[in-house]
C-alpha cells in the first residue's frame, strides 16, 4: 500500500522583508551579549582576528547555503538537506546538531535578558525574568506565523537602531589606545598565549551570527522562497557582519575593556562609562536593547519549534509534535518542548558550569558545537547533491563555486576540532546527547516507516530517476 503523501499545513505568508527580519532578528543579541567573553580569551585585537576569520567563515557559508535552501524549500531546513543528500542517517546528525544549536541558544538568551533587566530592578532574579520570557514568547510564536514574523520584523528594526545609537553615543569617548591596550592574551604581544586565546575565543566569535541559517526553517511559510531568500539571507549577513565589527570595536574603546568581558550586559556598562549611569541614553539603552535580545529570542523559538516540527513528520521523533494548531496553524507542541527543556537548562547550574565557565558561556558553546556540526553537514550535502542531482533546479547558485562552499567547511571542521579540544568537559556532554539520540533513531525505525512520503526529502539520480540504493531511499535505515 502506498504512502500517504506530507501534507504541508504551515502557512505561506512571509515576504522577504520577513525572512530578513527573521535572519537578522535570530541573531542580533550576539551583538549585545555573549560576544565580549572572546575578550576574556583573547584580549581585543585578538578577538578581532578571530571575528575576521569567523566573518569570513559566515559569508562563504551563507552564500553556498542559499543554495540549498532554494533548491529545498523545507521546514527542516539542515536535517532536509542532509536527509536528501545522504539518506536516514545523515538527516539524523544534521538534525539532531541543528535541534541543540536551537534549543541551547534561547536560555542563553534569556539569562541576558534577565541580566539586562536587573540593570534597572536589581532585586530581579534574572532566572525569573527568563522563565517569564520564554513563557511570554513562546505564546506569541503559538498565536500564528504571520503575528510572530510582524513582530519579530519590528523588534529586530528597533534593535538596530539602537546598535546605531549606542556607536554614536560612545563615539566621544573612544580611543583607538583603550581598545589596543592589552590587546592580545597575555598582554601587549601577539605570541603562543596570544595564539591560544584566539582559537579559544572561537564560539564567541561565531555568536555574533550563529542561527542566521535559521531562517531557512521559514521556507514552508514563505511566499516564493526561491526569489524571497536569497535576498533576505545576502541582506541579513551583510548587516549582520557590519553590526558586530562595528558594535565590538567601539564598546573596545571607551575605557578599561577588562571591565567588560565575562558580564552579560557589556553594552550597557561601555555606555556608563561614557555617559553616566543616570543618563537617559544608558536608560534608553537597557530598554531599548532588550529588543535585540527579544528579537533572537522570540525568532530562535520560531527556529526550533520548526525544526521539531520537522523531524517528527519524517518519524526522527515522535509524532505528536508535528501537530499544527487547528486555529493558528503554528507547530504548538513543538513550542512547549523546545521551552520545557530550555527552561530547564536555566536551573541546569550545576551540571553546566563546567571548565571554571560562566552558566552563559557554557550553554552558548554547547549551541555552538551542534551549529558547527551542522554547518559542516550542509557543505557536505551542497557537494553530494551538487554530484548525485546535476538536474536539481536551483533558483541560486553558490558563487564561485566550489571554492565558497570548501572554505565555509575547512574553517567549520577546524573550528569544530579546535573548540573539542579546549572543551573537553561541554564537548563530552554535546557527544553523549548525540549518541544518546542516535540510540533512539535505531530503536524507532518503526516511526520513520510510518511517516507519510515527503518528496523533498527524496532524492534523484543524475537522470531524475529515484536511486537505487536502498540506503538513501526513505525509510531504509
Amino acid at each position: 500500500m502506498a504512502k500517504q503523501k506530507v501534507v504541508r499545513e504551515l502557512k505561506p505568508s512571509l515576504k522577504t522583508i520577513h525572512l530578513w527580519g527573521i535572519a537578522v532578528g535570530l541573531v542580533i543579541s550576539g551583538e549585545y551579549f555573549g560576544w565580549s567573553y572572546g575578550w576574556a580569551s583573547a584580549g581585543t585585537l585578538g578577538f578581532l582576528v578571530t571575528s575576521l576569520l569567523i566573518a569570513t567563515m559566515y559569508t562563504t557559508f551563507i552564500f553556498s547555503y542559499t543554495e540549498l535552501t532554494t533548491s529545498i524549500p523545507h521546514a527542516g531546513g539542515p536535517f532536509a538537506y542532509a536527509r536528501r543528500a545522504f539518506g536516514p542517517t545523515g538527516g539524523f546528525i544534521a538534525g539532531a546538531a541543528t535541534l541543540i544549536e536551537f534549543v541551547f541558544a534561547p536560555p542563553a538568551i534569556a539569562l541576558a535578558i534577565g541580566a539586562y533587566l536587573g540593570v534597572q530592578f536589581p532585586g530581579l532574579d534574572p532566572k525569573v525574568a527568563a522563565v517569564g520570557a520564554y513563557l511570554v514568547f513562546m505564546t506569541l510564536n503559538i498565536l500564528g506565523v504571520q503575528l510572530a514574523a510582524n513582530f519579530e520584523l519590528f523588534v529586530t528594526v528597533l534593535a538596530i537602531g539602537e546598535l546605531l545609537v549606542f556607536m554614536g553615543v560612545v563615539s566621544p569617548g573612544f580611543s583607538l589606545a583603550n581598545f589596543t591596550a592589552n590587546g592580545w592574551a597575555g598582554g601587549s604581544e601577539l605570541n603562543h598565549v596570544a595564539v591560544m586565546g584566539i582559537l579559544g575565543a572561537i564560539p564567541f566569535a561565531i555568536w555574533f551570527f550563529l542561527a542566521i541559517e535559521g531562517a531557512a526553517m521559514a521556507a514552508e511559510e514563505a511566499e516564493d522562497p526561491r526569489r524571497t531568500i536569497p535576498k533576505a539571507y545576502i541582506g541579513g549577513i551583510l548587516t549582520l557582519t557590519a553590526l558586530a565589527i562595528g558594535v565590538m570595536i567601539f564598546a573596545g574603546g571607551v575605557g578599561d575593556w577588562r571591565q567588560l568581558a565575562n558580564i552579560n550586559d557589556p553594552l550597557p556598562q561601555a555606555m556608563k562609562a561614557v555617559v553616566g549611569e543616570n543618563s537617559g541614553w544608558m536608560h534608553m539603552l537597557v530598554w531599548i536593547g532588550l529588543f535585540g535580545l527579544i528579537a533572537s529570542f522570540h525568532g530562535i523559538i520560531m527556529g526550533y519549534s520548526r525544526q521539531i516540527f520537522a523531524l517528527s513528520r519524517a518519524g526522527y521523533m515522535p509524532a505528536v509534535f508535528a501537530r499544527v494548531h487547528p486555529r493558528f496553524k503554528t507547530p504548538h507542541l513543538a513550542i512547549i518542548l523546545g521551552g520545557i527543556i530550555g527552561i530547564a537548562a536555566i536551573f541546569s547550574d550545576e551540571w553546566i558550569k563546567l571548565g571554571g565557565q560562566t552558566l552563559t558561556a557554557n550553554i552558548i558553546t554547547m549551541s555552538v558545537f551542534g551549529a558547527l556540526v551542522m554547518y559542516i553537514m550542509s557543505m557536505l550535502s551542497l557537494f553530494r547533491l551538487r554530484s548525485r542531482e546535476p538536474k536539481l533546479d536551483r533558483p541560486f547558485r553558490a558563487p564561485v563555486y566550489p571554492l565558497f562552499p570548501a572554505i565555509a567547511l575547512v574553517i567549520a571542521v577546524l573550528a569544530l576540532l579546535t573548540m573539542a579540544w579546549l572543551n573537553q568537559l561541554v564537548f563530552g556532554l554535546f557527544v553523549a546527547a548525540m549518541v544518546a539520540g542516535y540510540v533512539y533513531f535505531l530503536a524507532t525505525k518503526h516511526l520513520r516507516d510510518a511517516a507519510p512520503q515527503d518528496d523533498m526529502l527524496e532524492g534523484l539520480g543524475s537522470e531524475g530517476e529515484l536511486p537505487l540504493k536502498p540506503s538513501l531511499m526513505p525509510g531504509k535505515d
